[in-house]
Parts: structure tokens; sequence; C-alpha cells
């Protein structure tokens, strides 16, 4: 509901914001809807925006796989431990399970990544990674399988299962 008020109190322009500027005498007709001689500005001194908010940088956590060549530069021969989410966009599970384990990994500030594969455009990888079901999330550290789980998990879980990867 704020979010709503304030979209609406940024957005919506009254009528005399836009109201032309009064016509001199002289020019009593005119072919267009405001007289040229002088636009007036949509936001005036006294109305502006309000400040924007403030900004604070995000840095990807994750990224989505695109190919086996991709799969194998950014996931295998990574330098930092990482965890695969085989996943599919129809799995409700999964969209529990994303965001869940992308808090996770952001908790560890750079010393691990995640990397997204969809099941339904990446089959072979999740063939060769024997996933059946999904979600399923397999930890690798230098192109080696750690650890592994099918299904979805709780924060303190999933913490945990970041710094085994990590060696915490």
């Amino acid at each position: 509901m704020a979010h709503r008020l304030l979209v609406r109190r940024i957005w919506t322009v009254s009528v005399r914001d836009v109201r032309c500027p009064r016509a001199p005498s002289s020019a009593l007709y005119s072919t267009s809807l405001c007289s040229s001689a002088s636009p007036q500005p949509l936001l005036s001194p006294r109305r502006s925006l309000p400040r924007a908010l403030p900004v604070t940088a995000r840095r990807e956590v994750s990224f989505n796989v695109q190919d086996q060549e991709d799969f194998t530069e950014r996931v295998i021969n990574s330098e930092l431990p990482v965890v695969i989410d085989f996943h599919a966009q129809w799995c409700g599970p999964c969209k529990i399970l994303g965001p869940r384990l992308e808090k996770a990994i952001a908790k560890q500030k750079g010393r691990v990544t995640m990397a997204k594969v969809d099941i339904d455009e990446h089959t072979d990888l999740a063939i060769e990674y024997g996933v059946s079901a999904v979600p399923t999330v397999i930890a690798m550290r230098g192109g080696d399988v750690i650890d592994q789980f099918v299904g979805i998990k709780d924060e303190d879980q999933l913490d945990s299962f970041v710094k085994k990867l990590i060696g915490q």
C-alpha cells in the first residue's frame, strides 16, 4: 500500500502543473494547445521529485549457465567453490529455494559463487550429474563434487551447506 502511494505521488501530475500559461491579450486564438512563447516547466521549484533512494552496490552472486562450454569455464575451472542449482521454470519448490540459496551465498561475500542450470534447457548437464528431481543442489570445488542435496532446505541448513563447501 505504501509503495502504491509513493509511486502515485511521484508520477501523478496535477492539472495546475500542466496548465498552459496565460496567453497575451493580442493572441486570442492559437492553433496549438499552449502558447510556445513561454513554455511552463512540468516540475517547478516548488514541486519537484523527491530525492532518490540510496542505491547500494550489489554484486551478483549467481549466474545462469549458457551452454556446456560456459559450464566448463565458469564452474569446473572456477577458482572459487561453486554451488550449482539445477532447477526448472515450472518447479514451485525451485522458486522457493533459489532466493534462499542466493541469500546464503551472498552472506559469504565473494568466497563462493552460484551457477543456475535450467534442466529443460540443459538436459545433458542434468543427466551427466545424475539429476533425477528438482531442485537438486550440487557443491563443487576444483571440479570435484563435494556434497549435494535434493529438495527444499531452510536457511540454517543452507548456511551450513555453504560453510561446509568453503571449509568453515
